[in-house]
């Protein structure tokens, strides 16, 4: 996700122009739990701002620093005291997961373990943390990203942990890369014989650190929208589909092909929006041409025709330059100036 993730936090980067870590909250919350603990680092200023109180969610959200980034289970040791002697859900704020989590936090509640942990089946397993599971589903062994892959379970990034996991997470030594992996915790309770058991995955998931991974979830929830358009759209324009235009923005001369949103005060003018493609607030489109791709906030594109498959940053300028046109693939950091051959 680099340049982005040089000037802001990945959590917030935006899925139909809500932030990522939003869903994740909103998935907790209807998973019956109120009480979240986020664990902050060097973006923490702009995840408070964000995330506030957690009120808007339905949630009572403390803030734990963690002063440098040495691993999950060390956000764990460090969130001793606000987790006390309770079982808890640990959710990794990049995770994107339709479906929600309520089934897994049920069957932890039900299933006496002392660990349970969200799985997948992928096709590449090779390039995750990959699970093995015994004829019951308890898990026997994880490995990181292993060249020879025991099966196709790929950790998701969603584990529930009873009270038990605070003498692991005490027990283990930092990795190779100078960490305190959560996976060497599960595997301290897993030579101890604590029960440690999966969850499978029964909706989509995607771990949102790719570019395709951010386009494809932006296309998942495009498609669950339901039209409703409270700008401005004038009678030269086109509308087809399933397409958000929210308050404030200006649709002029324009065709929008849904799904699509197109956030609040945009302004579009004399230009083609196709299918899965979200609009941030505040973007102004001249004269330009694109489609399944992600424009956050305040970013402007003037005469480019067929960008596509891009994911483009906060204040960002696009604009035309001499030359033949062609179909442009953008990923662009923040308040950058680009200029293409369109």
């Amino acid at each position: 996700m680099r340049p982005l993730t040089h000037t802001s936090a990945k959590q917030l980067v935006p899925i139909a122009n809500k932030p990522v870590l939003y869903y994740g909250l909103e998935a907790i919350r209807d998973a019956g739990i109120t009480s979240v603990g986020i664990v902050v680092g060097d973006t923490g200023r702009e995840v408070r701002e964000a995330v506030g109180d957690g009120s808007r969610f339905g949630l009572d959200v403390t803030y734990i620093q963690q002063e440098e980034p040495l691993g999950l289970a060390h956000c764990v040791l460090i969130a001793r005291d606000f987790l006390g002697d309770e079982p808890f859900v640990m959710y990794l704020g990049d995770n994107f997961l339709v479906g929600g989590i309520a089934e897994l936090v049920e069957s932890f509640r039900t299933g006496g373990y002392d660990a349970q942990i969200l799985l997948t089946r992928v096709a590449e397993p090779q390039f995750y943390g990959v699970a093995e599971l015994g004829p019951s589903g308890e898990i026997v062994s994880l490995e990181e990203k292993p060249a020879h892959p025991r099966s196709d379970l790929a950790i998701v990034g969603v584990y529930s942990f009873s009270p038990a996991v605070h003498e692991a997470v005490r027990a283990i030594r930092p990795s190779a890369r100078g960490e305190l992996e959560i996976t060497d915790a599960v595997h301290w309770l897993i030579e101890r014989g604590h029960a440690v058991q999966s969850h499978l995955v029964t909706g989509y998931w995607r771990d949102t650190g790719r570019l395709q991974d951010m386009l494809e979830c932006n296309r998942i929830v495009l498609e669950r929208v339901e039209p409703d358009v409270r700008g401005t759209v004038d009678r030269m324009s086109e509308i087809s589909g399933r397409v958000v235009v929210e308050p404030g923005a200006v649709v002029e001369n324009s065709v929008l092909r849904g799904p699509i949103v197109v956030g609040a005060d945009a302004k579009i003018v004399s230009s083609y929006v196709g299918p899965f493609t979200s609009i941030g607030p505040g973007c102004v489109l001249n004269n330009a041409e694109i489609e399944y791709s992600i424009v956050l906030d305040g970013s402007s594109i003037h005469g480019v025709s067929r960008i596509a498959h891009s994911l483009i940053g906060r204040n960002v300028e696009v604009s035309r330059a001499d030359g033949v046109a062609n179909t442009h693939e953008l990923m662009v950091g923040d308040h950058s100036r680009i200029q293409v051959r369109a």
